[in-house]
């Protein structure tokens, strides 16, 4: 089914986000300590595999990274 072109235009919005974060954490991450890399990596890791076990919907695995990664935020909010 062909994409319409609201959503060819959200799609290039959706990429071109993805590559400014991409750009602005390459240009943080020298300058954070370790334990922050450490937590990053952890919640990213996270991210990622629930996103490529493409078995849930987007909405489930949100709610689910959320209840897992609460606690790593709430110590990067007070460290």
């Amino acid at each position: 089914m062909p994409s319409s072109p609201i959503d060819q235009d959200i799609d290039r919005q959706i990429h071109t986000t993805h590559e400014r974060l991409f750009r602005a954490m390459e240009a943080r991450l020298p300058s954070l300590g370790t334990d922050t890399k450490e937590r990053y990596f952890g919640v990213l890791s996270l991210l990622v595999g629930k996103l490529e076990a493409d078995d849930k919907p987007l909405r489930e695995i949100v709610q689910e990274l959320f209840t897992e990664a609460a606690g790593v935020i709430l110590q990067e909010m007070q460290g």
